[in-house]
């Protein structure tokens, strides 16, 4: 199906754009604020606002931060993509964030070509060398780096695990996937638990975890919280797999018999096609 509108790019004065909704928004403590207001005083406008034209004004769709921003520093004029009207945009509330190692990327490539300050002062931080983490990977299992780059764990569970052993690395990886608990407290946890003869002989720690004795207690509520749940769930998948070995003997010996069988596909076919389906298609048959 086409669609009939038009959008075109151009510089708007800033007196004629007009918000479609005010937000209460605490700008001198929003970082992600702070950040635009940098990038943007740093290195312009990359983003265009997106916009529509309605009574002489400029309202928008899309860019309410860098808006804000823009008033802040006193620009006069905004670059905008312009729609025909506000049904022709469409918002997309699913944009996939960079993962860490994205970002960790992204950065060391825009190295090649701009000093670190630079980039530092476009995000609105003081320096980006915390973010590039240069010896991370060549530390973490190979199972690891992959959950890593598949955003599957953050940076700080990737950083939790080199303080362990590269098999034990890949066992708490296992236990992560099996709970289906990617936290960085339940990451931690697992390493806490780790025996010493599996710890990371060259990791250097400032403080042990287990001479916490508070962490140590709620590390140890966590492990016992995710074990109870695997424990739980296992015995449900063992009772729902016997009740349906079960229910699949007495159906099939249910349409084992002739006249039975002629009854459902007379007056019942519909319950007839869902018996089939319990005998013929449940798992294992």
């Amino acid at each position: 199906m086409e669609t009939n509108f038009a959008v075109n790019g151009r510089d708007v004065d800033f007196k004629l754009l007009k918000p479609l909704h005010e937000r209460n928004i605490k700008f001198k403590t929003h970082v992600g604020f702070r950040k635009i207001v940098a990038s943007i005083k740093a290195i312009g406008l990359i983003e265009p606002l997106s916009v529509y034209q309605e009574n002489g004004h400029y309202i928008i769709l899309d860019g309410y931060l860098r808006y804000t921003a823009c008033h802040e520093l006193e620009i006069e004029s905004v670059p905008c993509m312009v729609y025909s009207d506000k049904q022709a945009y469409t918002f997309n509330k699913n944009v996939n964030r960079l993962s860490a190692f994205q970002e960790m990327r992204m950065l060391r490539k825009s190295l090649e070509s701009i000093d670190e300050p630079t980039i530092a002062q476009a995000f609105g931080m003081k320096s980006i060398r915390y973010r590039l983490a240069p010896t991370l990977l060549k530390q973490l299992h190979a199972d690891v780096v992959k959950a890593f780059k598949e955003n599957l764990i953050g940076k700080l569970c990737a950083k939790e695990l080199v303080d362990v052993a590269l098999e034990r690395q890949q066992e708490i990886m296992q236990e992560m996937i099996r709970a289906g608990d990617f936290s960085p407290s339940f990451c931690r946890a697992l390493v806490i638990q780790t025996p010493e003869s599996q710890r990371n002989k060259k990791r250097i720690y400032r403080k042990a975890w287990a001479d916490d004795d508070n962490k140590k207690k709620d590390m140890v509520s966590q492990l016992e919280h995710a074990e109870q749940q695997h424990d739980f769930y296992a015995a449900l998948y063992r009772q729902y797999s016997t009740d349906l070995m079960k229910l699949i003997f007495y159906v099939r010996k249910l349409l084992s018999n002739e006249r039975v069988q002629q009854h459902l596909t007379t007056k019942h076919p519909d319950i007839l096609a869902r018996f089939k389906e319990v005998v013929f298609e449940s798992p294992g048959q």
